[in-house]
């Protein structure tokens, strides 16, 4: 299940949404030194070693030696590695998401408090992270956390919103309009599934900060009402 739309138009440009796509695209390509491939999506001046949020280091509780000489800063850490990501796929996904839910979001709210409202829901991802696991010593990449405070707020902002969702088959996939509150609940609740199963097993899993989604999720969930007010809805007609 793979969202591509939504029904909601916005009122205005969503400069800030576009901007920060921009901004992790440009850091990835540009600063990371990633490409089109997974082979190596550090070879540039940010790197996994210097620039990425590490647990440990935010807790303060890492082994000698680590993180690396001449890591970044905790606090700094925790934007750099916003705007980073492991690969292509990586970086796609987050943005596509973004571009999806964050425009209304945006709209909800106005420029600079969706800038504000997306940068801290990216720290308390970070944060829900650390107090998972304050003594891993894992780097840790990805607007994940911030889309998620994203994902967070829409849901409460537009529940009866639709998505338009690919759904594969096997082989085959058909587009499928979903409620919104389905597709981001289901999505909310693979991540607490994960995350536990992660957490139970000693955060030997498969290298996704599952905490850090469910973290800013939450986030979104709990401040939006405060920043933010819905618009009526006028859903467009989609043309799929």
């Amino acid at each position: 299940m793979f969202p591509i739309k939504d029904n909601i138009p916005t009122d205005r440009f969503p400069l800030v949404t576009v901007a920060l796509i921009v901004a992790n695209v440009v850091a990835y390509f540009v600063l990371q030194g990633g490409g089109w491939t997974i082979t190596d999506p550090f070879a540039g001046e940010w790197s996994l070693a210097e620039e990425a949020a590490v647990p440990c280091d935010l807790a303060n509780r890492c082994p000698p030696g680590e993180p690396a000489p001449g890591h970044v800063s905790g606090v700094v850490s925790i934007f750099t590695a916003m705007f980073m990501h492991g690969g292509i796929l990586h970086l796609a996904g987050n943005m596509l998401f973004l571009w999806i839910f964050g425009n209304n979001v945006e709209d909800s709210m106005g420029r600079l408090t969706f800038l504000l409202f997306y940068l801290l829901g990216g720290a308390a991802a970070m944060i829900a992270q650390t107090l998972a696991d304050p003594t891993a010593a894992v780097p840790t990449v990805g607007a994940s956390g911030a889309v998620s405070a994203v994902l967070g707020g829409y849901l409460l902002l537009y529940p009866r919103a639709r998505v338009v969702t690919v759904i594969f088959i096997v082989f085959f996939f058909t587009l499928v309009e979903l409620p919104a509150v389905f597709v981001l609940v289901l999505w909310f609740a693979q991540q607490l599934f994960f995350g536990a199963m992660d957490y139970t097993t000693g955060g030997v899993g498969d290298g996704v900060a599952y905490w850090a989604h469910i973290g800013g999720f939450v986030f979104g969930m709990l401040v939006i009402r405060l920043l933010a007010r819905p618009k009526p809805l006028r859903p467009a007609p989609y043309r799929y």
